[in-house]
């Protein structure tokens, strides 16, 4: 009798993307002649830079020649891209191209490292939080049942109004810290200062802290760390997470990096030190077979002078569309934050209103979709998710449909 990952019957019912798309779904069937904006899901509306593309087609016809086709790949990522992302994401911050490993996105990534941890490790997380940080460790057993709207065994770190949406370090010790900046949901940041809190936190308790950075190139202000390992010693303590989907387009494409350093250890039931490095490559090696050689010429060309440019481009032309939402939203006096150093605008709902509430009335009455911040955990109730990854025309008018109908 085959039996079931009891932590499984632990999940929430829904996925939050799985519930806004079914909501979605229903409400274009019964209105069909509604035009609906969604600002919801993070998903990106500008195409993929030419550099890239050209990339990809002379790939395609290495593959259709025998003398240069290829076939299984290093599970890693091959060496050419590895070596660009080192020279252009992680020049003087002492990286190596053996600490870098090439993947089909950091959602698989924040999944997936999990694998390498006991399940009796203490996780910590900010709240509101990226599900899939959530999710796996419930899928793996370190949450603990559901009750009051809350895991019994997760650490939750509050990102408030009160606190300027700065997590205040955990009373109970975390092995393993989750940590997303530019912050999804709220767009917030730490500055460097705040960040090597954290770093030396986790060098005096011997916790991981898991970097989620898929958001650094949106980054404008100059004292806000793209990197974790701008601060010292985080290569001691931290795995970071980057990828290709927001910045080149790549979220149907699929191309992401994880950078595990040869520093970074935790340990085994005798306490004795084990690299992760060396874990994390025999993980991959024995359930991935790489990312293909066409996707990685791909990645690849955003490094060059024509990729940097495009991507530069598209990433203003989101974060013109996040001036257009905080623009609007202040016009109505409704308190907004993020917007500035990422492509999320984090807005308090009027008058109180419960986000699933306010979902609905959005969806219903303007026709325009966006994400209850309860979707992202308890200290979200109240607070909503827009995103700057819609059309300049989409965006513009679905901030007059919400000013109509506020």
């Amino acid at each position: 009798m085959a039996k079931i990952n009891e932590n499984f019957k632990d999940l929430k019912e829904s996925y939050l993307f799985s519930t806004i798309a079914k909501k979605v779904a229903e409400f274009q069937k019964e209105n069909p002649d509604k035009k609906i904006i969604k600002l919801g899901i993070g998903d990106v509306t500008r195409p993929i830079p030419k550099a890239c593309v050209k990339a990809m087609e002379k790939a395609i016809q290495e593959m259709a020649n025998s003398t240069t086709f290829k076939g299984y790949g290093p599970e890693q990522g091959y060496e050419f891209l590895r070596k660009a992302i080192v020279e252009n994401e992680y020049k003087n911050l002492g990286i190596d191209i053996d600490e870098v490993f090439v993947s089909d996105g950091a959602k698989c990534d924040c999944g997936n490292i999990v694998d390498l941890f006991s399940e009796n490790n203490k996780i910590a997380l900010t709240d509101p939080v990226y599900p899939v940080y959530l999710d796996t460790n419930v899928m793996a057993g370190r949450a603990g049942k559901y009750i009051d709207n809350k895991y019994e065994k997760i650490i939750y770190m509050p990102l408030t109004k009160e606190n300027n949406f700065i997590p205040s370090l955990p009373e109970e010790v975390p092995d393993i810290i989750y940590l997303c900046f530019p912050n999804n949901p709220t767009g917030t940041v730490l500055n460097k200062e705040q960040l090597k809190v954290w770093v030396d936190y986790a060098k005096e308790n011997h916790s991981i802290i898991m970097f989620d950075a898929a958001y650094c190139e949106f980054i404008s202000e100059k004292d806000v760390p793209k990197s974790i390992y701008e601060i010292e010693g985080a290569k001691e303590v931290a795995i970071e997470f980057k990828s290709f989907s927001k910045t080149a387009g790549f979220t149907g494409i699929r191309c992401a990096y994880a950078i595990v350093p040869k520093e970074v250890m935790a340990y085994d039931k005798n306490n004795e030190k084990i690299g992760l490095n060396k874990l994390w490559n025999r993980r991959q090696c024995t359930k991935f077979n790489g990312v293909s050689y066409i996707t990685q010429k791909g990645a690849e060309a955003v490094y060059t002078d024509e990729g940097k440019r495009e991507v530069r481009e598209n990433i203003d032309y989101y974060m013109n569309n996040a001036k257009i939402i905080l623009e609007g939203l202040k016009a109505k006096n409704i308190e907004a934050y993020g917007g500035v150093n990422s492509p999320y605008v984090w807005l308090k709902t009027p008058e109180n209103m419960k986000s699933w509430d306010f979902f609905d009335k959005l969806l219903k009455e303007a026709n325009v979709v966006g994400t209850p911040g309860e979707g992202f955990g308890p200290s979200g109730e109240g607070y909503f998710r827009l995103t700057a990854f819609g059309s300049k025309e989409n965006t513009i008018e679905a901030m007059e449909r919400i000013n109509k109908n506020m």
